[in-house]
């Protein structure tokens, strides 16, 4: 009994819209909104940076402290004393009010963070420059300070901003895949080239070696070979023949293939691909709300800092302007731009590496959960095992097995019954070359049989023993009784003599799910298995693979309960299964796995779903979680890590020591952490996820 529907079925489609050219403008939409956001933001960012630095140059030159420093006497002009103040106004103007804007709607939004503290600097530091310059003339202001701090700033929020469009770029990456043409066959046998967006069901296309396949579809001539690792992540090119299906975006190889198109623009698996992108880089994220949080704190705790390094230098007699001058140094230093940087570069950069390697994430509160994981509990049929019958052992008397199996697929070979197929297969497979049958006839209820050379040869289950009143010779009982105990079925080959073979039939066991739960047991899981096949089966399958508990005959109504019963032991479960009738489990667990779905990527009970049926890659989902978390906490450590040493000695701690910190040598040290949290991020891009 298989326990659950067949991986054919498609669970309906997100339905966006039926028009076919939606999927183009699904391009701009998706790939364009976050991404374009980001990337119109960073040339704006840019821009201004070039421009204000430029401004910066007279600044600096005519700054009496920056001549003094380097020992140089800039040309004499008429107002040469207005010159820095002149200049940091038009900075201000280009470069700083863009900060205010942005100020302003976290305020509306009660929620003070970066653009707040950083809008607090320098307007603090241009408007005191602006008082001395105009009531106190014989002091010099910090306009070269406002300068280079507006300067720092822009060039960090435009590293920052490039780089989170970068890393959100998998949505362009994917809508890059699929090409603007195809070649559509005409009813005369001619083709016509036709915008992708103009192809309809039913539609006939020829698709030449090295092109991108237009649409979904199914091969109805040709053979050649397909790399779908854009889509699936495996780098095995894919062999197609006649009624094999194609992906949209995936690529042809060797030969010519004619295809029926089955399904277009918003239908196709890439459009539902690039939904789950568009949804994961949208959803929220306990990590973002801990750096948002930590965000807010650390805007109070530079607010708070700032005034009591006004008030704390005032009150010991200093000069106002030292005292000013150290309180725009610790609202700089406190920026945290490398906070706000330091999760959403992970996470993105952990999107793009899950869809790289055919991991779909929905959720990414599913891909952090991953990493506290116990138990990883996964349905039988289909996803330990290959969901199809196929000849587990074979042992034979008199003849050789491979001669047993050869005769016993030529003699199945007109049976239509599964038993018959598993046989035919492992023949198929081994690439025997089977002799010619005569007098084929069924023997209902027990089985078949026909001549080959004159000897007439029999193929059934028990029940043609008990018929023919032959028993089975006593070199074959073992493997009998090791079949029985398993669960399998028994088929004999027997002749008018006797019987000479046997062979077990079972559900396979993939070649991967040894190695998954192996490497599960090496990452600390323990490992469940759920199934509707009997105690036999279950036991049989849990002992192969070394799994720790398995529950038999469960109907799919009740995994769920099972699911329940392990989260009771204080567990965190993860349940593996088929995304129709486990839909109830997946969402039970806490981490709902959606495996088998092939390209049908509208699951909307599983968190992650696994683009191919392949067990290995939940160890790919607990390694990637793992590699993220920590990465995270890096960033955010060494974000917050370098305020705790930066803002105490801008408040000026150490100065009767000498030691100080200038704003603009903290603005230079706040952008080093930027640039250091930056770089750590994209160390995750070099992850291995098929190796621990």
């Amino acid at each position: 009994m298989h326990d659950h529907a067949s991986h054919h079925h498609h669970p309906p489609q997100a339905h966006v819209s039926a028009s076919s050219h939606h999927l183009a403008a699904t391009h701009q939409q998706h790939a364009g909104h976050a991404d374009g956001m980001h990337i119109g933001h960073a040339v704006l960012m840019r821009n201004r940076f070039w421009l204000s630095l430029v401004l910066t140059i007279p600044v600096l030159a005519y700054t009496h402290m920056i001549q003094q420093w380097l020992g140089f006497t800039p040309p004499a002009l008429p107002f040469m004393q207005a010159i820095p103040a002149i200049f940091s106004t038009l900075i201000f103007i280009f470069g700083g009010l863009l900060f205010l804007n942005m100020a302003r709607a976290e305020l509306s939004a009660r929620q003070p963070g970066m653009m707040t503290l950083i809008s607090i600097a320098i307007t603090a530091a241009y408007v005191y420059s602006l008082y001395v310059f105009l009531f106190a003339p014989h002091q010099e202001g910090f306009f070269w300070e406002v300068a280079t701090l507006i300067d720092v700033m822009l060039l960090g929020h435009w590293i920052e901003l490039r780089s989170v469009g970068q890393a959100q770029g998998a949505l362009q990456e994917l809508a890059k895949l699929l090409p603007d043409q195809a070649e559509r066959l005409l009813s005369s046998g001619e083709t016509e080239v036709v915008p992708v967006t103009e192809l309809h069901e039913g539609d006939r296309i020829l698709i030449r070696p090295g092109t991108s396949v237009p649409a979904d579809g199914q091969v109805l001539d040709g053979e050649s070979t397909v790399n779908e690792s854009m889509i699936t992540g495996e780098s095995t090119p894919v062999h197609k023949h006649v009624g094999a299906l194609v992906i949209a975006g995936t690529v042809n190889q060797s030969g010519s293939l004619r295809v029926s198109v089955t399904r277009i623009g918003d239908q196709t698996a890439l459009a539902g691909i690039m939904r789950l992108v568009a949804d994961a880089q949208q959803s929220k994220s306990r990590a973002q709300t801990l750096a948002n949080r930590a965000a807010f704190y650390l805007t109070i705790v530079a607010i708070t800092a700032g005034l009591l390094t006004l008030l704390g230098w005032s009150i010991l007699g200093r000069d106002v302007p030292r005292a000013v001058e150290y309180m725009v140094g610790v609202l700089v230093i406190a920026c945290p731009h490398a906070l706000g940087l330091a999760v959403p570069l992970v996470i993105s950069i952990s999107t793009t590496l899950s869809a790289r390697n055919g991991l779909l994430v929905r959720q990414r509160i599913a891909l952090e959960t991953a990493k506290d994981l116990d138990v990883i509990v996964f349905d039988k049929t289909g996803t330990l095992t290959r969901g199809e019958q196929g000849v587990a052992t074979i042992a034979a008397v008199q003849i050789s097995e491979s001669e047993a199996l050869r005769i016993a697929a030529a003699v199945e070979a007109d049976s239509e019954h599964h038993i018959a197929a598993a046989i035919r297969k492992q023949a198929a497979s081994l690439d025997l070359s089977l002799p010619s049958v005569t007098a084929f006839t069924s023997l209902p209820g027990r089985g078949v049989q026909a001549v080959i050379n004159s000897t007439t040869y029999y193929v059934g289950g028990p029940r043609l023993l008990e018929q023919q009143t032959w028993s089975v010779p006593s070199t074959l009982q073992d493997a009998r009784q090791m079949a029985e105990a398993a669960g399998q079925s028994v088929v004999y080959l027997a002749t008018e003599t006797g019987v000479l073979a046997l062979f077990a039939i079972a559900d396979l066991i993939r070649e991967e799910s040894r190695t998954a739960v192996q490497q599960l047991h090496e990452l600390g899981l323990k490992v469940a298995m759920l199934t509707g096949d009997s105690e036999a089966v279950a036991s049989a399958v849990a002992r192969e693979l070394h799994i720790d508990t398995y529950f038999a005959e469960v109907l799919p109504e009740h995994k769920a309960e099972k699911i329940r019963e392990l989260q009771k032991n204080g567990d965190r479960v993860a349940m593996v299964g088929d995304g129709v009738n486990d839909a109830p489990a997946l969402v039970t667990a806490d981490v709902g796995i959606a495996i088998g779905a092939g390209t049908d990527v509208a699951i909307e009970s599983a968190g992650i779903i696994l683009v191919r049926s392949n067990p290995l890659d939940i160890v790919k989902i607990i390694r990637l979680s793992r590699a993220t978390y920590s990465k995270t906490i890096q960033n955010l450590v060494w974000a917050t890590g370098y305020n705790i040493i930066a803002i105490p000695l801008a408040m000026g701690v150490l100065a009767p020591i000498g030691i100080t910190l200038p704003p603009a040598l903290g603005a230079a040290l706040m952008s080093i952490s930027t640039i250091v949290v930056a770089l750590n991020a994209q160390l995750l891009r070099r992850l291995n996820l098929t190796h621990s």
